[in-house]
């Protein structure tokens, strides 16, 4: 039976021992807090665990890394280095160079590298991204989306790094290409030096634009996508309980046959659909994945080379932060 070793038992360590304990293939968890080992110790008294990677690597086939995002590269690294697969946390690692070398390292020895870009694996985006590849929705004008909230508050992570690699995912598996360039404003209100709220810009091709509101200093909580076609419109709405996805069958129409140009557009509103949407845990799907290519030896949606295409958007978007927000080319 596969044996999947936990590094991180802090904030989100515990919802990946769960998940795969659940499923049946946790073997050890690691942690330098001899506190936070306690804890887990109480609550799954079946589970070892220990303070050094070492006894973790001996124990374990595979690895699943749930620390600060300053450590992914680090303990991935050690990781794939011991030709073991390895599921990251996003961020996949803090600089682009540092991403790359993972993504080598991985296949040179022939491992899997997963990244935890968690709402790929969310039944709502799916089916978002089976209404656009079936054309319901259209050619895309643009996307919007907004993540915030008030709190948790962090020192080690601006809420670009924090929030971002979320929305910033999702966009690039919803369009399936990268944007040309990037623009991105930022301020810090609480901590100095720590940004708490930004606004970021990706300009696509075809004149397609996206942007994203990220913040933990809001009075609202939101997690929102909202998609404009030429067709229709979508919004999923992470926050509703039942009625994630509403598809709208709004739109401006153009007359061939018109006098003046307030004549060639027509505004249509059409009715709203809300389709049923599998509630099953985004994270429960995901640890499955995880499994499943390990001792299958498949692809992982979010492998390493979309966790790097997710890392050179936040890298240049930190780039347009510190500028001032000025605009930054990518070079895919």
């Amino acid at each position: 039976m596969m044996r999947i070793g936990v590094i991180g038992a802090g904030y989100w360590g515990p919802n990946l021992i769960r998940n795969f304990r659940e499923i049946g293939v946790l073997s050890v968890v690691c942690d330098s807090d001899t506190r936070k080992l306690e804890k887990i110790k109480t609550r799954y008294r079946d589970v070892e665990t220990t303070e050094h990677i070492e006894k973790l690597l001996e124990k374990s086939d595979a690895v699943a890394i749930a620390t600060g995002g300053g450590s992914h590269y680090k303990l991935a690294k050690l990781v794939l280095e011991d030709n073991k697969d390895v599921f990251v946390e996003k961020p996949l690692a803090l600089t682009v160079e540092d991403g790359e070398c993972l993504v080598r390292l991985a296949k040179d020895r022939n491992r899997i590298l997963m990244v935890g870009h968690l709402l790929l694996y969310h039944p709502a985006v799916r089916m978002l991204k089976k209404y656009m590849d079936d054309g319901v929705l259209g050619t895309i004008r643009y996307i919007y989306s907004q993540r915030v909230n008030l709190g948790r508050i962090r020192k080690d992570e601006n809420a670009l790094w924090s929030f971002g690699p979320h929305d910033i995912s999702v966009i690039l598996y919803l369009l399936q290409e990268e944007p040309t360039k990037v623009m991105a404003i930022g301020e810090s209100y609480l901590i100095k030096g720590v940004v708490d709220v930004v606004f970021l810009i990706l300009y696509f091709h075809q004149k397609m634009l996206v942007h994203i509101h990220l913040s933990w200093l809001d009075p609202h909580k939101m997690r929102k996508f909202t998609i404009v076609g030429d067709k229709k419109m979508a919004v999923f709405d992470d926050m509703e309980a039942s009625e994630k996805i509403k598809l709208y069958d709004k739109g401006v129409d153009f007359s061939a046959e018109f006098l003046s140009v307030s004549e060639a557009l027509s505004l249509r509103s059409g009715d709203i659909l809300i389709p049923k949407v599998d509630n099953k845990e985004p994270l429960s799907i995901e640890c499955q994945e995880f499994v499943d290519c390990v001792t299958k030896r498949k692809t992982p949606m979010s492998d390493g080379q979309l966790a790097l295409k997710v890392l050179k958007v936040l890298g240049s978007a930190q780039k347009s932060i510190d500028s001032g927000g000025k605009w930054v080319q990518l070079n895919s």
